[in-house]
């Protein structure tokens, strides 16, 4: 191949870029990223940098020292022809490829009502709210998931009066039992936070507010691959070695964008949003795309800060999973819980209690049986 191109600036647009000058292609690599800005750090946008604990330059992720690319800034990709191997460009131009990595990214969910709201993706997003979070600012979340909590906990730390509105009876409802749902609320509910479950509302004018964040999670950005031939269904849709189905094998797909069947987990389709995901997932793409034939099968990662409280989960989870506390209470704020699926350990989940939850990472891949360790 004489030229790759990498769609997307963000986390795993440079990983998979750096891979590719690793593993040893010296051709044309060209990173293309829709925003004006350089490669940045996401988490930090709701917590350390929205809190202004963070300047810009912990935001910046690191660029490999001798990294050599021709990176092009607010250029988005509106278009792909498979078939011919070539991307059609918002100015209009076409640029050819012999191989390609679709690392797009996620948008933030919107609703109706809530046109003016604010949303949180982006290092502009992240500006604009924080420049909004004074002391005594009435603040309302629209949503109880990660970001929305992250977004509720840092705007509290503030001085803000925040209020959280979820449709769900608890946060992440839909994933955790409720014991940890119950958890979780409790923590916004000890500092002050007012707490609306099981409430919707139809308009952000219905709501005495100031300020009013939408996080009701993400949706792959993939509508401008849907003349393109690849199989999209919530995202690119890949082969376990993230080779994008519908293409040919020069197109791989990594981060928030791809949904591709984890054969740790026999092989379920998973779509994973998460800052480790995204790195892990760009150096397998990159390999493959140089021809390799390496399954990406990882045991997914995740942290969240919320107060002084450090939430991290490895693995996988439903609410009808077993659940089972392993170390620790969950009155005290700190303790490891596990999933369990079919008697094989799927997740666990830990509260501030980050040296313990590593060793259940390894047992998840190792698919330890579902029981105290």
């Amino acid at each position: 191949m004489d030229r790759i191109v990498v769609v997307g600036a963000g986390l795993a647009g440079l990983r998979a870029a750096e891979t590719l000058r690793r593993d040893g292609f010296t051709g044309d690599l060209i990173l293309l990223g829709d925003e004006s800005h350089p490669p940045y750090d996401r988490p930090p946008l709701s917590k350390q940098y929205l809190s202004g604990k963070w300047d810009m330059d912990k935001v910046w992720l690191r660029i490999e020292d001798g990294f050599d690319a021709d990176l092009r800034l607010g250029v988005a990709a509106v278009a792909l022809d498979v078939a011919a191997r070539a991307l059609t460009l918002a100015d209009g131009g076409t640029l050819a490829y012999d191989g390609l990595v679709l690392a797009t990214g996620a948008s933030p969910r919107t609703l109706p009502g809530f046109e003016d709201a604010l949303l949180l993706r982006t290092l502009d997003d992240s500006r604009r709210l924080q420049a909004s979070l004074t002391p005594g600012a009435k603040v309302t979340v629209i949503g109880a998931g990660f970001i929305g909590s992250e977004v509720a906990s840092t705007a509290a730390e503030l001085g803000c009066d925040v209020t959280i509105v979820e449709v769900l009876p608890r946060p992440l409802a839909r994933v955790f039992p409720e014991p940890i749902g119950d958890a979780l609320a409790a923590i916004h509910a000890e500092q002050g936070v007012t707490l609306r479950f099981g409430d919707s509302v139809t308009s952000a004018a219905a709501l005495d507010a100031d300020i009013v964040v939408v996080g009701i999670g993400v949706t792959p950005n993939t509508a401008w691959l849907e003349a393109s031939g690849l199989t999209l269904d919530n995202g690119v849709v890949c082969d376990e070695t993230c080779r994008a189905l519908g293409g040919d094998d020069r197109v791989v797909a990594a981060g928030d964008i791809a949904r591709w069947p984890n054969a740790l987990f026999d092989g379920e389709l998973m779509r994973v949003e998460h800052w480790t995901n995204a790195a892990e997932q760009a150096e397998v793409a990159a390999h493959s795309l140089l021809g390799a034939r390496e399954p990406f099968a990882p045991v997914p990662y995740f942290w969240s800060d919320q107060y002084d409280v450090k939430i991290q989960f490895v693995g996988v989870a439903a609410p009808t999973d077993d659940f089972e506390v392993f170390e620790g209470s969950i009155a005290d704020r700190k303790f490891v819980a596990g999933f369990g699926r079919d008697g094989r350990l799927v997740g666990a989940l830990a509260f501030s209690m980050p040296r313990q939850l590593m060793r259940y990472r390894a047992l998840i891949a190792e698919r330890s049986a579902f029981s105290r360790q």
